[in-house]
C-alpha cells in the first residue's frame, strides 16, 4: 500500500465535539499535532500562528490576522508590497559552479520550464510574489510539484503550486527519540501534510501527503525556537502596526467629532431628565461629525464649554507616526527613501548619493541574499545540470539598473587582469576562467611565452664560443670562422725619411 494511504490511517479520524474559542488550540494540538504508527509517535509541525489566540485586543498571530492588520496599516503594507515586487521582477537561469571549467557561467536549458510556467496563465514573477507574501506574513511558504497530465510538448511538465502555509505541516521522525522526534539530534523531514480549510476538526476534506522531494519549504527568515520553521518579520512590528491603526482610529475619532477635541459642557438649563436629552440631541446634531466642524457654538446663559484632551497639533501625531513608520521600514529592510514613508522624503535622504547608497543596501542586504535562498529551495522541484546550480538573473529588476556603471567598471577591471595574466605568460583559457572564477589556482603557466626578464641566465654568462668550444670565435689552428688564417699583429710601418 502507497505511503499516503498508509499514513491517512495513522491520522485520527474526525471527532465531534463542541468547544469554545478559547478551547480550539488545545483541541488541534491534542488531535492534530501527531500521529502514532507501529507504537511511535510522530508530531506535525504545524506552524505556530495555526495554534496561537488571543483573549485581548493586540494582533493575535495567525495568518488571517496578520493579513488585516497588515491591509489597515499603509506602510507595513508598502513595505511588503516593494518587497513581492522587487523579487517578481528577477528571471531563473542555471549558473556553473565556481569549480568548473566555466564558473559562474549562466545558462538555460528546458528543465527551467516550471519555473518558467509554474501553472495555468501564472509567470515566474507571480510565483515569486506569491512565494514572498507567504513566507512574509507566515514565516513559510510551500510549493509542491505536480505531474501536468495535459501536457503537451512545448508545455511543462510539472505543475507548481503555492500552498496556503497554515494549512500544511511538517511531519517529522527520528531514531533516537521517536516520542519527540521535532527537536531530536537526528530529526528528519518524512513528509509535508496538506489539508484544503485548515486542519479543523468540522473539515471534511482529506489530508493529502507529500513527500520531501516534490515540496519546496521556503523559510527565509528562520524562527531560532521552532526548527525546520520560519518567522514573520510582521512578528517583531507588531506593536508598531497596533500603534498605527490606534493613531488612525484618533485621527478618524477626531474627524468624526467634528474636527475638534472633546468638549465637557456644563451649566446646561435643564431641570428634568427629558430636557436635559433634549439639549444633548441638539448639541450632537448640529456640531457632532465632520459635516459640522467649524461651526460656531451658542449657549444659553450660565452654560459653559471647556475643552478637555488634545487636538492633532498637541499631540504632534505627524512625529508620532512617522516614528512607527521608520520602525517598519528598517524591520522589512526597504529602506525609508524607497518605501516613500516621511523619514526618507525629507532632509538630504532624497540626495542622488543617499538615495543610490539606500538603494546598493537594499539589495546588497536583502534582494540578493532572499533571491539566492529562494533558488536553493526551489531546486528541489527541477532537474539540474551537473556542476551547476539554481540561480537568477537580476537584468529585468528596475531597482539594481543602476548598477550597470558599477558592473561595467568592474568588467573593465577585469578585462585590464586577464590582459595583464596573458602578457606574464598564462594560458588565456584558464586565465579567463580564474578571473571569471575568482581562483587564481586554476592558473596554467605556458612555457612558451615565458618573459625574456624571467629565464635563466647560466648561458648569458658564459663567452661566446664556437661549435668545437674555442673561445672568442675561432679555430683551434689559428684559423677565423670563415677558414681564413689569423694573421699576427704587426708593428705600424716607420714613416718614410726625406731626401
Amino acid at each position: 500500500m502507497a505511503f499516503r494511504d498508509r499514513l491517512a490511517r495513522w491520522v485520527p479520524p474526525a471527532v465531534s465535539q463542541r468547544f469554545n474559542l478559547s478551547q480550539y488550540p488545545q483541541f488541534v494540538s491534542d488531535f492534530y499535532s501527531q500521529f502514532g504508527y507501529a507504537g511511535s509517535l510522530y508530531p506535525l509541525g504545524l506552524n505556530q500562528s495555526a495554534l496561537s489566540w488571543s483573549k485581548t485586543e493586540e494582533i493575535s498571530a495567525t495568518l488571517p490576522n496578520y493579513v488585516t492588520a497588515l491591509r489597515r496599516s499603509p506602510p507595513a503594507f508598502a513595505a511588503q508590497l516593494v518587497r513581492a515586487s522587487v523579487l517578481s521582477m528577477a528571471r531563473f537561469t542555471f549558473r556553473s559552479r565556481p569549480n568548473t571549467s566555466t564558473p559562474r557561467r549562466q545558462f538555460g536549458t528546458n528543465d527551467l520550464l516550471p519555473l518558467e510556467k509554474p501553472f495555468t496563465n501564472m509567470s515566474t514573477g507571480e510565483l515569486i510574489s506569491r512565494m514572498e507574501w507567504s513566507a512574509g506574513l507566515a514565516g513559510n511558504a510551500y510549493v509542491v510539484r505536480q505531474p501536468n497530465l495535459g501536457a503537451s510538448d512545448t508545455d511543462s511538465p510539472y505543475l507548481l503550486r503555492v500552498l496556503r502555509p497554515d494549512w500544511t505541516a511538517i511531519m517529522y521522525g527520528s531514531n533516537r527519540n521517536p516520542s519527540d522526534p521535532k527537536f531530536a539530534a537526528d530529526s528528519e523531514i518524512l513528509g509535508y501534510a496538506y489539508r484544503n480549510g485548515g486542519f479543523s476538526s468540522q473539515n471534511p476534506n482529506d489530508l493529502e501527503v507529500f513527500l520531501p522531494d516534490v515540496v519546496a519549504h521556503w523559510s527565509p527568515l528562520p524562527d531560532p525556537m521552532s526548527p525546520g520553521l520560519g518567522m514573520s518579520w510582521i512578528t517583531p512590528a507588531l506593536r508598531d502596526i497596533q500603534a498605527d491603526q490606534s493613531a488612525l482610529e484618533y485621527k478618524l475619532s477626531f474627524f468624526t467629532n467634528g474636527a475638534t477635541p472633546n468638549l465637557v459642557i456644563k451649566g446646561l438649563p435643564a431641570t428634568t431628565t427629558a430636557q436635559f436629552k433634549e439639549f444633548v440631541d441638539a448639541i450632537e446634531k448640529t456640531h457632532a461629525g465632520s459635516t459640522n466642524a467649524f461651526k460656531s457654538l451658542y449657549l444659553t446663559a450660565g452654560a459653559d464649554a471647556t475643552v478637555i484632551g488634545s487636538n492633532l497639533q498637541e499631540l504632534d501625531l505627524s512625529s508620532i507616526t512617522s516614528h512607527g513608520e521608520t520602525r517598519v521600514s528598517y524591520l522589512s529592510r526597504v529602506p525609508a527613501v524607497i518605501l516613500g514613508i516621511a523619514a526618507g522624503l525629507k532632509g538630504s535622504s532624497l540626495n542622488a548619493g543617499n538615495y543610490g547608497e539606500a538603494r546598493r543596501n537594499f539589495a546588497d542586504s536583502w534582494v540578493y541574499p532572499t533571491m539566492a535562498s529562494l533558488c536553493s529551495a526551489l531546486s528541489v522541484l527541477i532537474n539540474i545540470p551537473g556542476g551547476a546550480e539554481l540561480w537568477f538573473d537580476t537584468a529585468d529588476i528596475p531597482l539594481l539598473r543602476e548598477d550597470a556603471l558599477d558592473a561595467a567598471n568592474i568588467e573593465k577591471v577585469k578585462e585590464e587582469t586577464i590582459v595583464a595574466y596573458v602578457q606574464a605568460g598564462f594560458k588565456p583559457d584558464s586565465v579567463i576562467a580564474a578571473v571569471r572564477g575568482q581562483d587564481i589556482s586554476q592558473l596554467v603557466h605556458d612555457d612558451r611565452f615565458t618573459s625574456v626578464q624571467l629565464q635563466m641566465l647560466a648561458n648569458a654568462l658564459k663567452p661566446p664560443t664556437s661549435p668545437n668550444g674555442s673561445p672568442n670565435g675561432g679555430t683551434s689552428n689559428g684559423e677565423s670562422q670563415n677558414g681564413s688564417a689569423a694573421k699576427e699583429p704587426t708593428a705600424p710601418a716607420a714613416p718614410a725619411k726625406e731626401s
